[in-house]
């Protein structure tokens, strides 16, 4: 336990230095589960140490959610009160770094009305959209990490005990965060060189369109004029560098959402409010799903599909190489955090405006003429293999080989 604590509280420092890069002054909102309860105090301890003007703990429990998803009054489901949105309106205007930590049991609704889920998401959506216009320019710093729930760690390690499988998990996070480094956060600063060497040799390419083969996928996506690649650091408008994802080991673009043809499979479950989808399937017709199956989750995945006109399109196309370490490590973590991490991956819903040269200034009328994808909603599915090739199309119609059995050409 003396060497888990020590562990912790490196992580802690992670998140807070590197994660959203915590300065004097600085607001920082962190939405935790009740059950890590110590995590959060080691990241608000961190935090004001690094000189946070305040930290703001939203906190979360599964069991709560469930009861108020199968039990709430239907105008509960449909409203989200004035004061949430005010509240993260608040966030906005200070600036504030947010940190989310998901540590949830991936099948935690499992069993509640599909409807009644996809009503309070749609509702969510539409009331948290100026904070996900927000985010998805970079207009303030963000990052995603995890935290080993005990529920969670058992979907992934069924064979062991709850106690052992929850300190498994840790493990796993730990090695996948760079946790058992020397420095971490030197392992940090390498890491993200690496990949954004990665995306400058994308850039140069500007590449028109990919074209995705492996079995059970045949599928071509077009890529917008002036289209950014990114790699594992990304910077707010304050010019403050921070990690969106921790762990990472992609690359990621906005698709021209008007060109994608053809169809993709998935390669690993995917767990969306609280349920799980799996072997899903999709036909692309001119940018829009025209026909899909899932063999797990179907009518899940019809309502996420239904959300708006914009979730029948794709949002983010991501490169990682099978050989990546989550990959290798053989595990299915029933968490797109870690498995996108572990494959490449699509996103159906809406695009970043900063995969656009100068799109975090542009209105979503504009991003839209320009190709990217606008949306309620954003979420992530595996599609990548060591079977998969990927090529890249000049506007020549030439083709460069980008990934050949699963890991770059």
């Amino acid at each position: 336990m003396t060497d888990f604590n020590k562990n912790l509280a490196k992580y802690a420092e992670l998140i807070v230095a590197v994660g959203v890069n915590v300065t004097k002054g600085h607001t920082v909102v962190l939405q935790i589960s009740v059950d890590q309860a110590p995590l959060a105090r080691l990241i608000t301890e961190k935090a004001y140490a690094l000189g946070a003007a305040e930290v703001l703990v939203q906190w979360t429990d599964d069991t709560i959610q469930r009861e108020f998803l199968l039990h709430a009054a239907e105008d509960r489901l449909e409203n989200i009160p004035d004061y949430k949105v005010a509240q993260t309106d608040d966030w906005l205007e200070k600036g504030a770094s947010r940190i989310s930590v998901v540590s949830s049991d991936p099948g935690a609704l499992a069993g509640v009305d599909a409807n009644r889920v996809a009503t309070y998401q749609a509702a969510s959506g539409k009331a948290m959209m100026n904070l996900r216009k927000a985010t998805q320019a970079n207009q303030v710093s963000w990052t995603v990490v995890a935290a080993a729930g005990q529920k969670w760690a058992q979907k992934v390690f069924p064979n062991l005990t709850a106690e052992q499988a929850q300190l498994k998990l840790w493990e796993e996070i730990f090695k996948t965060t760079r946790i058992d480094r020397d420095d971490p956060i030197e392992a940090w600063k390498k890491h993200d060189e690496t990949l954004r060497n990665k995306a400058e040799e994308l850039n140069k390419e500007q590449f028109s369109a990919l074209h995705y083969t492996a079995p059970g996928t045949d599928l071509i996506i077009g890529l917008p004029e002036n289209h950014l690649w990114e790699g594992a650091g990304s910077f707010n408008v304050r010019g403050e560098e921070f990690m969106a994802n921790m762990p990472t080991e992609e690359v990621f673009t906005a698709p021209d959402f008007r060109r994608i043809d053809g169809v993709v499979s998935s390669t690993k479950p995917l767990s969306y409010a609280g349920s799980i989808i799996s072997g899903m399937k999709f036909t692309f017709k001119d940018g829009k799903v025209v026909d899909f199956s899932a063999e797990e989750g179907q009518d899940v995945l019809a309502k996420l599909l239904d959300t708006d006109e914009g979730a029948k399109s794709l949002g983010e196309v991501a490169l990682v190489p099978d050989p990546s370490p989550i990959s290798q490590s053989g595990i299915t973590f029933f968490n797109t955090l870690f498995d996108e991490n572990a494959s490449n991956h699509l996103a159906l819903g809406s695009a970043y405006a900063f995969s656009l040269q100068g799109g975090t200034k542009m209105s979503e009328e504009e991003l839209k003429a320009h190709g990217l994808n606008r949306s309620q909603t954003h979420v992530d599915f595996m599609v990548g293999s060591d079977k998969m090739n990927i090529d890249g199309i000049r506007k020549d119609g030439t083709s460069v080989p980008v990934f050949r059995n699963g890991d770059w050409a």
